[in-house]
């Protein structure tokens, strides 16, 4: 069977980073603005540089008091100059760690709203672009921000998540709605087990979505995130698949 990525958000102070990157093969590490700053930053790259885990830079609104989880309104230009501060902030750390940043994926408010909005996604990926165009974009599977980031030339990895519902038109459901969040491990690895034997999520609604799937998600600031993916891993890998970064 082919690889699969199992990424997680991490860098965030909001769990425990150090388990959950002995278990996942990507880690999304938060750049200072909905979430971290210097020596979390640092932490995050030096324990993934040692666990050979692959990193990249995840930038947000920066917006702390909601965790970078509310839609803050900004023009494109300034989306693109927020995004490439944010990285090069993290590029800065990475360094230090002796780390090389392999792709980016944006978080929260503004991940869900580019996956929608067109100008929002070229702000984005401007900023990729400007900061460096070999990094990866990790963007949600079937989204406007994959359209738009394949239009602009940057390698993509199309996303699935393991502990979020989906809507019936492929966004994720708001996590203010009953269910958006499924927290039972068992619930999680049978969820993903049909995922990537279909080759198809399932939404709320038992729409059956055809994604792409380059890479799972788990949200590290979950409760009893690293029972839900030390057990996800193991299922994963029982089923005859093998885990490796999607990017190098």
């Amino acid at each position: 069977m082919p690889g699969i990525d199992l990424n997680a958000d991490l860098g965030e102070e909001a769990g425990d980073d150090a388990a959950m990157l002995g278990i996942v093969t990507s880690a999304n590490i938060a750049c200072g603005g909905h979430a971290g700053g210097p020596e979390a930053m640092f932490a995050a790259l030096a324990t993934a540089r040692e666990r050979g885990v692959t990193a990249g830079a995840h930038p947000g609104y920066a917006d702390r008091a909601n965790f970078g989880r509310v839609m803050v309104p900004m023009e494109p230009a300034a989306i693109t100059r927020m995004v490439a501060a944010q990285i090069g902030a993290l590029a800065g750390v990475a360094r230090l760690a002796g780390v090389r940043l392999a792709y980016v994926k944006p978080h929260g408010a503004l991940y869900n709203l580019a996956a929608v909005d067109a100008p929002v996604s070229e702000a984005i990926c401007g900023a990729v672009r400007a900061v460096d165009p070999s990094l990866a974009l990790l963007c949600l599977s079937g989204s406007e921000t994959e359209r738009v980031a394949r239009t602009k030339g940057l390698t993509v990895a199309a996303e699935i998540f393991a502990d979020r519902a989906y809507r019936a038109d492929g966004t994720l459901m708001p996590r203010g709605e009953p269910g958006a969040v499924i927290h039972d491990p068992a619930q999680v690895t049978a969820r993903v087990l049909q995922m990537l034997r279909s080759g198809h999520v399932t939404a709320a609604d038992g729409t059956a979505l055809p994604l792409a799937m380059d890479s799972i998600c788990l949200h590290g600031d979950t409760p009893g995130a690293v029972t839900l993916a030390r057990d996800l891993r193991r299922a994963i890998i029982a089923a005859g698949w093998t885990l490796k970064p999607f990017a190098a």
